[in-house]
């Protein structure tokens, strides 16, 4: 090889001449100087061993495909040094005569450093470093097209600092970075966080939901979290700074919409919270911005509520095959001092979603237990057995063991007679922990009873492992018992099951004598439902025990 010494020793380019295989048969003093191995330990290496391990494959492939004498191959590679340093290379690549290959590797380094500037600049705005308009909207057609086919919607969120114009160019441009910042400390893998120039900034939440309502609740939460997070005092040159936004979100689903016209109607929700008073957010969708509205009032009014103790309880019967009473269902119902009765169905699912549930059902079971207390006292009332809804956010807690202690302690009821009714999903979310907590309760005498039984997929796997005292055949099944043989046969399975595991078994929503009857016959000895009796109030739900027959 000193024929090749010759000329190509001094060459300004790293210079390889390998074997097929890839072994260096000879380099120049540029390779030396650029890779930083010695001449001895490149006499011993292949032109693989200075690729970086995920990029060998990729070029051995490429070694393998240059098989025509004369032909150039031309590609970027990653050249490893002995520092682990990754050097951008162009190299070109020609097999010669005499089956050797001929590779001419070009330091790249400051091209690809001016590519990225030129890149930052096109796509980044220079005062917050975020992306810009140019790099949003192709962001966001990705997502448009990619909603067409999986059908669920994300949202475009448009904040724009309000007063912004009232701050000096110094102190704005460092709020500007800051509140850019912040923003950036919020993101998450599926938001794009983005600035428009000016103080005008925009977070895209990349499609997540197939529901409507869902994803604009979703996109409401995020917007009440930025405007929280914005109203943090700024700290610039030792002096605080405070700021509010108004703010503007569109959904998307990729149907209908462009870039273009989806940034529009975000911005148009943004002007439009703007004229409402700023420091505040609308919707594109005025029907979706009532709806959230009027949740949010509601919320608020629940929270009062749960302070000013604005419910009351009902009780339904739950009877013996003799229909006989031997307990009840509580069931919470709120006064409204205005709008009066608010049905249950309204405002438990929002309890649940804002973790409200966990201080009214406390405040439930502290009133079926006064209620129990109060009951000793009648000969009447006082074998009757309570059943208490828990929530799985109750169950989840980690002092919810020690608040029913409590509550028994300081109501001095029995606890026999207190029994705690539990859904599947509720004791699934982590099985674990629920079977302590209730073996820990069934200790000091409570009972368990399973709720809505059937409606889930995993109980008959986990139902063995409970602590549990009865199973309630849920209505969906017992509605259509006397007319649909599916109903009937999973209702006959229940029940045999539970006789086999030493559960008692109770029928909710039982309305029709003919229902009453299949039950019993197949060897459900327990019913509840408008058959027997509606929720009451406790004066009338005790008027109406004599009235059983």
């Amino acid at each position: 090889m000193e024929n090749h010494d010759s000329f190509l020793r001094y060459a300004p380019d790293v210079v390889f001449i390998t074997e097929a295989a890839g072994r260096i048969v000879f380099f120049n003093d540029n390779a030396v100087t650029i890779t930083g191995y010695s001449k001895a330990e490149l006499r011993s290496m292949t032109v693989l061993d200075l690729s970086p391990p995920d990029w060998r494959d990729i070029y051995r492939q490429r070694l393998n495909s240059v098989t025509e004498i004369g032909v150039r191959e031309l590609m970027e590679i990653r050249l490893i040094s002995k520092t682990g340093q990754k050097i951008p290379m162009e190299l070109n690549l020609l097999k010669m005569p005499n089956g050797l290959l001929f590779g001419l590797c070009r330091d790249i380094s400051e091209r690809k450093q001016a590519e990225k500037s030129l890149h930052q600049l096109t796509y980044h705005d220079a005062l917050t470093q975020l992306p810009n308009r140019l790099a949003l909207l192709g962001a966001l057609q990705q997502n448009l097209l990619s909603t067409v086919s999986n059908l669920r919607f994300g949202a475009l969120l448009v904040i724009d600092l309000d007063h912004f114009k009232s701050f000096k160019a110094a102190i704005g441009d460092a709020l500007l970075v800051q509140v850019a910042q912040r923003l950036r400390a919020m993101q998450r893998s599926n938001h794009t966080v983005a600035c428009l120039g000016g103080d005008v900034f925009v977070v895209m939440l990349d499609p997540f939901s197939t529901e409507l309502p869902i994803a604009a609740e979703l996109a409401d939460l995020l917007a009440h979290e930025i405007s929280r997070t914005l109203k943090q005092p700024f700290l610039i040159n030792a002096q605080e700074f405070r700021i509010s936004a108004s703010i503007g979100i569109a959904l998307f689903s990729g149907d209908k919409e462009s870039p273009d016209e989806l940034l529009k109607q975000a911005k148009s929700a943004m002007d439009a919270a703007k004229k409402a008073g700023r420091d505040t957010l609308k919707f594109y969708n005025p029907d979706l911005q009532n709806s959230l509205a009027a949740r949010h009032e509601l919320e608020q009014q629940l929270r009062i509520a749960i302070e000013q103790q604005q419910f009351t309880l009902h009780y339904q019967v739950q009877v013996d095959s003799q229909a006989r009473a031997i307990g009840a269902e509580v069931l919470v119902r709120w006064q409204h001092p205005k709008r009066g009765m608010i049905s249950p169905a309204e405002f438990i699912p929002l309890s649940e979603e804002t973790g409200l549930i966990v201080p009214l059902g406390l405040w439930v079971l502290q009133q079926a237990c006064k209620q129990l207390k109060a009951w000793q006292k009648s000969a009447q009332l006082r074998d009757l057995v309570l059943a208490v809804n828990v929530s799985t956010k109750q169950l989840q807690a980690a002092n919810f063991v020690a608040e029913v202690q409590n509550i028994l302690l300081n109501t001095g009821v029995k606890a026999s007679q207190l029994k705690l009714e539990l859904t599947e999903s509720a004791v699934l979310e982590n099985i674990e922990d629920s079977i302590s907590k209730m073996r820990a309760l069934q200790l000091l005498g409570i009972r368990f009873s399973l709720d809505d039984f059937g409606t889930g997929h995993s109980s008959l796997q986990y139902l063995k492992r409970l602590p549990l005292d009865q199973i309630k055949i849920d209505q969906s099944f017992v509605r259509d018992i006397t007319t649909d043989a599916n109903d009937a046969v999973i209702v006959k399975t229940i029940i045999s099951m539970s006789e086999a595991m030493g559960l008692n078994v109770i029928a909710e929503g039982v309305e029709t004598q003919a229902q009453r009857d299949f039950l019993e016959a197949h060897g459900c000895h327990i019913f509840q439902g408008y058959w027997f009796g509606k929720p009451l109030p406790v004066d009338a739900f005790i008027a109406a025990l004599g009235a059983l027959k």
